[in-house]
């Protein structure tokens, strides 16, 4: 079969949203599939959004069999078999558009009148999709809350998960992810202060916004904790991760209102290794169970140092918690030959 992957992409910005699509594009050519992938720049600059909007509907891609589309805009493309695997909305003229913070424009007559018309637009390409899944059970709620459509949950697995695994259960609690203020890296530092034991914090990625890696260094400084805590401001390699990942004690994921639980989360899964997050983090807490496969605490730095401290002084806890995390990837059906199932149906 001739299948497109279309996608769009932030210049220099690199993540999950790609690989979502490189990864599918490697497992379908596994399965004999003849695949092109096609992606486009967005940029959340609302003087621009319907230029890019645009730029999706005049590409051709009739040759292709079939087409399975992921990041926004890419749902504006046109296709007599068009599949959706919808990770999340341009969220700052949805969900986020209350929030002064991520918004980015003000809330005027013209913006609104963007939103709307933003809405209305995607609506009706949604609504062309043979099939439409998400990344989510809370992508799926934004679908149906602001679209009126229904889809399905696919849960997207990693690439070559062999490579992670456990080797040892040491002092480290390791957060990978981009360093963002939305990634809430800061209530992990906070939680420092707080702690009895003692316990160590390693936060690796690299930052779009150079200004909070800046924070984050700062904080570290005030707290006194720098002999505790290590920050890494840059792209981790992918040995590099499943080196953390096979050492450390248990990771840490604690976005604010996240699309889906991580690739990170995923990851430390596979490794067998326990994952904290808060009772806010969105999709994260379609993965993680309270006290079976790591701890859900409110987003309180001091609440944070109490499970720390806990997996620090029961290593066993922790241990076992890992192997939970393990198990809870077959029981919610997170693995490729469920996904190609599904977008070939």
């Amino acid at each position: 079969m001739k299948i497109a992957l279309v996608s769009t992409f932030v210049p220099f910005l690199y993540g999950g949203a790609r690989n979502i699509v490189e990864w599918l594009q490697g497992m379908l050519e596994k399965e004999g599939h003849q695949v092109e992938r096609i992606y486009l720049p967005q940029v959340d600059v609302p003087d621009l959004l319907f230029q890019q909007m645009t730029a999706f509907r005049w590409i051709d891609l009739s040759s292709a069999d079939r087409v399975i589309c992921f990041r926004p805009q890419a749902h504006l493309i046109q296709h007599p078999h068009k599949i959706l695997w919808f990770i999340h909305h341009i969220r700052s003229f949805y969900d986020l558009w209350e929030n002064d913070l991520y918004r980015g424009c003000p809330d005027d007559e013209k913006h609104r009148g963007l939103r709307a018309a933003l809405h209305e637009a995607d609506t009706a390409a949604l609504r062309e999709a043979k099939h439409i899944f998400t990344n989510s059970r809370v992508v799926s709620d934004r679908l149906k809350h602001f679209n009126g459509v229904d889809s399905e949950v696919l849960y997207p697995p990693v690439f070559e998960s062999e490579r992670f695994h456990a080797r040892q259960y040491n002092d480290e609690i390791v957060c990978i992810c981009r360093l963002e203020h939305h990634k809430r890296q800061h209530l992990l530092v906070d939680a420092m202060e707080f702690t009895k034991t003692p316990v160590r914090l390693r936060l690796c990625g690299s930052s779009f916004r150079p200004a909070y890696p800046g924070e984050l260094e700062r904080r570290i400084a005030e707290l006194g904790v720098k002999d505790r805590v290590t920050l890494e401001n840059r792209w981790i390699t992918e040995e590099e991760k499943a080196d953390y990942f096979a050492d450390c004690l248990a990771t840490a994921y604690l976005p604010e209102d996240e699309d889906s639980y991580g690739y990170p989360s995923v990851e430390a899964s596979h490794a067998a290794k326990a994952i904290i997050t808060t009772t806010d983090s969105g999709g994260v807490l379609e993965l993680v169970q309270d006290g079976v496969n790591g701890f859900i605490t409110e987003p309180s730095p001091q609440l944070l140092a109490n499970v720390m401290d806990k997996l620090y002084t029961d290593k066993a806890l922790a241990k076992q918690m890992g192997v939970n995390a393990l198990e809870r990837l077959s029981e919610i059906n997170i693995s490729w030959s469920h996904v190609l199932r599904r977008l070939l149906a």
